[in-house]
């Protein structure tokens, strides 16, 4: 599945902004500081990746 993904750069941009969505998401949680930043960096880093794979093509 993720083959066909990375041939589609549209698709990646697609799925690196849900990620960025979910990480200001998840700033805006009722959790503690802690589990926010955790969360926040965790989809960062994976839009970041996406956004990086796209350049690549």
């Amino acid at each position: 599945m993720h083959h066909a993904l990375t041939r589609n750069p549209s698709a990646l941009r697609q799925r690196a902004a849900a990620y960025r969505a979910m990480a200001l998401a998840a700033l805006r949680a009722d959790s503690s500081l802690y589990v926010r930043l955790r969360r926040y960096n965790h989809h960062i880093n994976i839009a970041r990746a996406l956004e990086a794979q796209e350049v690549a093509l």
